[in-house]
């Protein structure tokens, strides 16, 4: 029996489009989401999600299994027996990759600023509203680029504004919080994805050939939005203790209007972004 398929259908079966932030305006011949507005909002392709369903495809990743649980609305248990299915077991060879609904709670209740949780590889698994709307919404990328590293030394956010000496800093600091990472981790397979990938850049080759081993802990970044300008931030990364993730809140800097237009950003940004799920 296709355990992993039955499970997402019934996860899909029990939700709505209303109550995932979907419009929908025609009648329905059974409940729940349909497998395109489960790829849409997991960031992944509707053919994988049948794939998926049908059992075609038995194995997807750890990133894949927590984008699935976040558009799903899976609670801990839940996520944690996804998982399972999915042949991601508690391992201690294998960064965590489970989001506990109590650092969900904290991270929705927080909405005057950006906010973001990464894994201990720094692959982005859940982010508020604010932040979606300073940086643009990560949904938008396949599960597999939503990682800080890629979008730091691949991708490039056209909406990051660094000064040289900052956006050196900040990659320096990155590169030793993975191999920090590494040595508490050498045995997981998707870190080793990770900085194979990486390595095809010159500038990731370069640092990771050094020795510095330490904690990410901050960094200033500006944001430069269409509608609201240059947004000053202040990037504190909050370290939890058993699952090992990074909460990443992003404040208006001092001395600066960044407070006054991420509050304007929560309003106009949030509702761009309902426009564009309709």
């Amino acid at each position: 029996m296709n355990h992993l398929g039955a499970a997402l259908r019934a996860w899909r079966g029990r939700l709505t489009p209303t109550s995932v932030g979907l419009a929908h305006h025609s009648r329905r011949r059974v409940a729940g989401l349909r497998r395109g507005e489960l790829a849409v909002l997991a960031g992944i392709s509707t053919e994988y999600v049948a794939q998926l369903e049908q059992g075609r495809a038995k194995t997807p990743s750890a990133q894949v299994c927590s984008a699935l649980a976040r558009a799903l609305q899976l609670n801990d248990e839940e996520l944690a027996h996804l998982l399972r299915l999915a042949g991601h077991s508690a391992n201690p060879d294998r960064i965590p990759g489970r989001v506990p609904l109590s650092v969900r709670r904290v991270a929705d209740q927080i909405s005057a600023s950006p906010l973001a949780v990464y894994d201990a590889a720094w692959q982005l698994l859940h982010w508020n509203p604010l932040f979606a709307a300073t940086w643009g919404d990560p949904s938008r990328a396949p599960v597999e680029d939503r990682n800080a590293m890629i979008t730091q030394f691949e991708r490039r956010n056209a909406r990051v504004r660094q000064t040289a000496a900052e956006r050196a800093s900040f990659e320096q600091s990155l590169v030793a919080d993975l191999r920090a990472t590494t040595g508490r981790y050498p045995n997981d397979p998707d870190v080793a994805t990770l900085i194979e990938r990486l390595n095809r850049t010159p500038r990731f080759r370069e640092l990771w050939a050094g020795p510095a081993v330490a904690a990410h802990e901050g960094a200033h970044k500006t944001a430069v939005h269409p509608k609201v300008g240059e947004i000053a931030l202040d990037a504190n990364i909050l370290a939890t203790q058993d699952s090992d993730l990074r909460v990443v809140v992003l404040t208006a800097r001092p001395g600066t209007d960044a407070q006054r237009k991420l509050d304007l950003l929560a309003t106009i940004g949030v509702q761009e972004m309902a426009l564009h799920l309709d």
